[in-house]
């Protein structure tokens, strides 16, 4: 899949420094899928497991990061006989070209699948000049 130059995907990285990280656990990073149109680019993230409250977008300097918890599924009184769910916290950085309208960026999490749709700025999106005769 070719990369465009409106959103860069940053490398994974593991998050193994206490500096990155304030509390325990695991941290995984969800898989995405990006796909562009001539008005918007479209990124897709997997996160089964987060509920709506529990995803941070922030915007910080170009930078858009994703970060979702996944919560234990027991309740308190409760007692583990068997657990494959694994609990932790989604993690993806993404820098953002001046292309994107940065103001105008939508989110919506649905069936564990963060969307989110980033309009392209007037000057990025393309157009047809009519020729007039004469």
């Amino acid at each position: 899949m070719a990369e465009t130059r409106e959103l860069k995907v940053k490398d994974k990285e593991a998050v193994t420094s206490p500096a990155e990280q304030t509390k325990p656990g695991l941290v995984f990073t969800p898989a995405v899928d990006i796909f562009e149109s001539n008005r918007d680019i479209t990124l897709l993230a997997d996160m089964p497991g987060v509920a709506p409250e529990d995803v941070a977008i922030d915007l910080n300097e170009d930078v858009l990061t994703i970060t979702g918890d996944v919560k234990p599924w027991e309740a308190a009184d409760e007692t583990d006989v068997r657990v494959e769910f694994e609990v932790g916290k989604y993690f993806r950085k993404f820098t953002l070209s001046e292309v994107i309208d940065q103001g105008k960026i939508e989110a919506n999490l649905s069936d564990g699948t963060l969307r989110l749709v980033m309009p392209k700025a007037e000057k990025a999106i393309p157009r047809k000049i009519a020729v007039n005769a004469g």
